[in-house]
Order: C-alpha cells, then sequence, then structure tokens
C-alpha cells in the first residue's frame, strides 16, 4: 500500500463562499468558522461566504481565510478516520498541514497568518514590487537571466518553483517586467504578470520575517505527528525548533513545490489529498507525475464520500 499525503493550497485558491457547504450541515467544522471569528475579532466566516472578493483576495484577510477553510474540511476528512504519512502546504498552505500536523494549535496558526499577511503587505509600501508566472523556461536559464537583471540593478529572483514549465519570479517592478520582456532569452514561452499586493517570496520579504520571529517567540510549536515537508528545503522535518526557523525562512525563499512532490513520490506518496478551496495544487501535481492518485477534498460531498 502506498503513502497518502495531505496538501494544502496557497493564496490564489480563495473563492467567495468556500467552504459555507461544510459550515451549514456539520457542527464540528462550524466550529472552526467560529474559532477563527472569535481570536480574530471579526467576521471573518461572513467575509469568507459573503465576500465582496476585493476584500477577501486581500492577503491580511486571504490568508486566515484560507487557512480557516483547509482546517474545517480536514475536520470532516479526519471524522472519516483518515490518516495522512505526511503533509506539505504551498506557502500559506505550510501554515494549515502545520495544523493538521498538530505543530500548531488553529488558534494560534490562524492569528500568526493574519499578522504574516498585515507584515507582508508593509514590507514594501505602496504596492511596490511585483511577481510574474514564466512558462515554459527552465529552470537554472531562468535563474541565470534573474541574475543577470538583478546585477544590472533590479532586484528579481525564483519565488515558486510549481511544476516542470511554470515558475513565479518575484522583486522590483523593473526586474520583474525585465523578466517579461526577456523571458525568451530562457527559453521561456511567455511571462504573466501577477495581481499580488506585494514581491513575495523574495528577499525584499525580509522585514516581514523579522516582525514574524517577534511573534514566534510567544508561540509553542509541538513535535509534529507526521513529518511536514518544507518549502524552504523540501525535506521533511520532525524538529519543531527547526520548523520554526523555516517558516521565517519561508517567508523570503522560493517555495519548492515541485522539489517537495517529487521528493514525497520517492518516498514512496503515491496519493495526494488537497484539502481546501479549489483544486490549484492537484493541477500542478498532475503535471509533475501523471501516474499518482489524486483527490480533492473541497466540498461537503468530496468530504464525505472520498474514502
Amino acid at each position: 500500500m502506498g503513502k497518502i499525503a495531505f496538501v494544502f493550497p496557497g493564496q490564489g485558491a480563495q473563492a467567495v463562499g468556500m467552504g459555507k457547504d461544510i459550515f451549514e450541515a456539520l457542527p464540528q467544522c462550524r466550529a472552526v468558522f467560529e474559532k477563527g471569528d472569535e481570536v480574530l475579532g471579526f467576521s471573518l466566516s461572513n467575509l469568507i461566504f459573503e465576500g465582496p472578493e476585493s476584500e477577501l483576495k486581500q492577503t491580511v484577510n486571504t490568508q486566515p481565510a484560507l487557512l480557516t477553510t483547509s482546517t474545517a474540511y480536514l475536520k470532516a476528512l479526519k471524522d472519516q478516520g483518515l490518516k495522512p504519512d505526511y503533509v506539505a502546504g504551498h506557502s500559506l498552505g505550510e501554515y494549515s498541514a502545520l495544523v493538521a500536523a498538530g505543530v500548531l494549535s488553529y488558534e494560534d496558526a490562524v492569528r500568526l497568518v493574519r499578522l504574516r499577511g498585515r507584515f507582508m503587505e508593509e514590507a514594501v509600501p505602496g504596492g511596490g514590487g511585483a511577481m510574474a508566472a514564466v512558462l515554459g523556461a527552465e529552470r537554472g536559464a531562468l535563474a541565470e537571466l534573474c541574475r543577470s537583471i538583478s546585477e544590472a540593478g533590479s532586484p528579481v529572483e525564483l519565488a515558486n518553483i510549481n511544476c516542470p514549465g511554470q515558475i513565479v519570479v518575484s522583486g522590483s517592478e523593473d526586474g520583474v517586467n525585465s523578466v517579461v520582456q526577456r523571458v525568451k532569452e530562457a527559453g521561456g514561452k511567455r511571462a504573466i504578470p501577477l495581481e499580488v499586493s506585494g514581491p513575495f517570496h523574495s528577499s525584499m520579504m525580509k522585514a516581514a520575517a523579522d516582525r514574524l520571529v517577534e511573534e514566534f517567540k510567544n508561540i509553542t510549536f509541538y513535535a509534529p505527528s507526521v513529518p511536514v515537508v518544507s518549502n524552504v528545503t523540501a525535506s521533511p522535518v520532525t524538529d519543531p525548533e527547526e520548523i520554526r526557523e523555516l517558516l521565517v525562512q519561508q517567508v523570503y525563499s522560493p517555495v519548492l513545490w515541485q522539489d517537495s512532490v517529487e521528493r514525497l513520490i520517492a518516498d514512496g506518496v503515491d496519493t495526494f489529498v488537497e484539502i481546501g478551496s479549489g483544486s490549484v495544487l492537484a493541477g500542478l501535481i498532475r503535471k509533475i507525475d501523471k501516474s499518482v492518485r489524486l483527490i480533492n477534498i473541497n466540498s461537503l460531498e468530496s468530504a464525505q464520500t472520498a474514502w
């Protein structure tokens, strides 16, 4: 029997109305949303279910909204008795994975990601910085292009290694624009500017990471019940102090998603269960390895009939 990994989506997966079906049908899932409202001191659940979308997609709201929705679906799934061998999450999704593995309490995690969103928005004031998805480029060639543009005075770096042929770059507006214009030099087909509120997972996020360090001092990180595959190293981690340190680095380091999935498959995982809104990660995993089994838990029906 192959192993199972639970994986959790990050920003970009949000949708107005996500999780409303389990909120209405299952008391234990409703309790997750209500706890989030209580911890944050405002009706996050109302924003998730009713919108407006423009407010939900603000980083400071998106992060706790996705964490809460994933945690609620996870609750529904755990009641089916399904347990993972590993957990992983994409960027913000790593916090959902840490809740799933018992490293962070949901209460601590939702408070932290609300702050993480705020710190990330405030790290580069006035919307400075940008991100773009590059399609078809080879990783080494794109890294080299970014290096030469950065050395010429416009910082830009690899931010998300998502799957073969899809890499996100992040950095200064000029740097990202240069990559968009010169993408063919790295063998890329095209680059699509992303609608984001800052240059996430780039060294321009160091100030946000420094502020998180202070917040982490007041939080207990517990030993995980199953290994968590880190975005920063693409390796399984079980030491709570190492997890804490890697979460700080994660803010300004590239998300090694492709490497993480490849490592999980090498370790015997043949079933990936994506828990939360949408099916972004399933799409990426399919491009990494078509042979694995993919399950999406993003509705009441899927949570109750997946197994």
